[in-house]
């Protein structure tokens, strides 16, 4: 793949999902994320990938807001009556940025893997237009009127058809196009419209994991096999302090906090964030915030902490983790925690892309004893609970 070919992804999320239960299904917790998060977190944090263009309906624009928070993504476009209006706005949005390629992907299928990714762009790099399928293990039968038997197909010759499919942008966006024009509504996915339109649809592997969430019994095996998968629990604890001097404020958790001193430190000085990432990184055995951003290492100097942090939680990510908790304790006479509580806490969520049920910042004081009471400086604790796949 040639390195300036741009690759964008249309994330169809416009549908309403009634047959999984209450409310958009895109929008409900799968595993302690919402499910149109894990399908586009894929796509955000994949190297080849340069747009990320959703498709939402405009009465969800607050619930997609806070579900993708934290994600890269271009503004959300408002989908059709239909998948395929919905789509076609994706790609005309889309337009504009004149990709090379370009994967749909449905945002009920929240398990999508980097690797099938990869597999998508390279197939349409390579043919320019295809899909990916996976056998069929059942034996199939066609039934007329009545439910009676008529026809027992080869199923060697038969194939599950999922998302992402990836074509070459110019050529599915002029198909759909064609199809809109024609008042053709009746396709069932792209490459269908593609088959219409006259293209030679290849196909690459799929994957079995990446299902297609439908009904509230899908939400409960996978719950199950999110569960299993992720059996490896794990907790971390982290301390970080800093002293203070002049100055007209301080940063902690990410916020920057009005204060009569200063953190006299390398980067930022925020203990909060500090001791979260030290937290994170010893749950997973992999150092200390030090040892990955050397204080003698000018770079850092005066740099800020939520890089820090996302570094941590991607570390969690690449090891195919979650986090789970969250819970920073702030040690200090002044300034006043409380009424910051949680502004404190949606910041770090917003860094770490966690829920904030997920996450606690608590304060206390030292009763006027040692360098906190004396204000010479703050202290933080922090503990990280993250889940990990069990190692083979």
């Amino acid at each position: 793949m040639a390195k300036s070919q741009r690759t964008a992804v249309v994330l169809v999320a416009a549908g309403r999902g009634l047959r999984a239960g209450a409310g958009p299904k895109q929008y409900r917790s799968i595993g302690g994320r919402p499910v149109i998060y894990r399908a586009m977190e894929a796509f955000s944090r994949h190297p080849d990938v340069s747009v990320v263009q959703p498709v939402v309906n405009p009465d969800d624009s607050a619930m997609f807001t806070v579900a993708v928070a934290g994600l890269k993504h271009e503004p959300p476009t408002s989908g059709g009556a239909t998948r395929q209006a919905s789509v076609l706005a994706g790609l005309e949005a889309l337009a504009s940025h004149k990709p090379d390629i370009v994967l749909i992907h449905d945002a009920a299928r929240p398990f999508v893997s980097e690797g099938l990714i990869s597999r998508a762009i390279e197939a349409a790099s390579r043919t320019g237009a295809a899909i990916p399928t996976i056998a069929v293990t059942d034996t199939i039968k066609l039934t007329g009127e009545g439910g009676n038997v008529e026809d027992t197909p080869d199923r060697a010759r038969l194939r599950i058809a999922q998302t992402p499919q990836s074509f070459r942008f110019n050529v599915i966006l002029e198909a759909h196009r064609r199809a809109a024009k024609d008042r053709r509504s009746d396709f069932t996915d792209d490459a269908a419209i593609a088959e219409w339109a006259g293209l030679t649809v290849a196909t690459f592997e799929g994957d079995v994991a990446n299902m297609k969430l439908t009904t509230p019994e899908d939400f409960v095996r996978e719950e199950a096999r999110l569960a299993s998968l992720l059996g490896d629990i794990r907790t971390g604890t982290g301390y970080d302090v800093h002293a203070l001097g002049e100055g007209d404020h301080v940063m902690i958790c990410g916020v920057r906090v009005p204060h009569t001193k200063s953190f006299l430190a390398h980067s930022d000085g925020d203990v909060g964030l500090h001791a979260l990432v030290d937290a994170i990184l010893g749950a997973l055995a992999d150092g200390d915030i030090g040892s990955h951003f050397p204080p003698s290492d000018v770079k850092w100097k005066g740099a800020s902490s939520d890089q820090f942090l996302k570094y941590a939680i991607d570390r969690v990510a690449q090891r195919g983790g979650r986090v789970a908790n969250l819970e920073v304790t702030l040690i200090c006479e002044r300034p006043k925690i409380g009424p910051l509580r949680d502004t404190m806490r949606a910041r770090i969520a917003e860094i770490s892309g966690v829920d904030i049920s997920r996450v606690a910042v608590k304060a206390t004081t030292s009763e006027r004893l040692g360098f906190t009471g004396r204000e010479e400086g703050i202290a933080a604790t922090a503990s990280a609970t993250i889940r990990l796949p069990w190692e083979v």
